[in-house]
């Protein structure tokens, strides 16, 4: 038995295929989907969503959205989302560098709100190239 899953951002659908499992970060922790899950609604964070297709996982960043589960269809609805294979290893740990930099020379409560949210969204994209962790 599969799972039918859908993910999609303003401008594009990301994926649109069977999987047999997925893992998903959501705003209270990460969740396990198999096929039969109760229906649900939640709110995704920016983190690393976990794709099993037979004996193969692959990732993909998430930039925040909700996702909706029932009857073996997930519909995650996201900001952004990229496939780990998609990213630049080298462009993605630039971004991280300068994400860290420009923390650490944040100045007041909205410098640094957005410059530890750019932090989150780096080290996401440096996780998705990595796999599983």
């Amino acid at each position: 038995m599969t799972l039918n899953l859908c993910v999609l951002t303003p401008n594009r659908i990301i994926w649109d295929s069977e999987a047999k499992e997925i893992i998903l970060s959501t705003n209270s922790g990460q969740i396990g989907v198999l096929p039969n899950h109760a229906p649900i609604a939640t709110a995704v964070d920016i983190g690393i969503l976990r794709i099993r297709l037979n004996d193969q996982w692959l990732t993909m960043a998430l930039m925040g959205g909700f996702a909706r589960i029932g009857n073996n269809e997930i519909t995650v609805l996201v900001n952004d989302a990229e496939k780990g294979s998609d990213i630049d290893p080298q462009e993605a740990q630039q971004t991280l560098a300068i994400a860290e930099a420009n923390l650490k020379k944040a100045e007041g409560k909205r410098q640094l709100i957005e410059a530890n949210l750019a932090l989150r969204r780096a080290r996401t994209r440096v996780e998705a190239i990595n796999g599983i962790s």
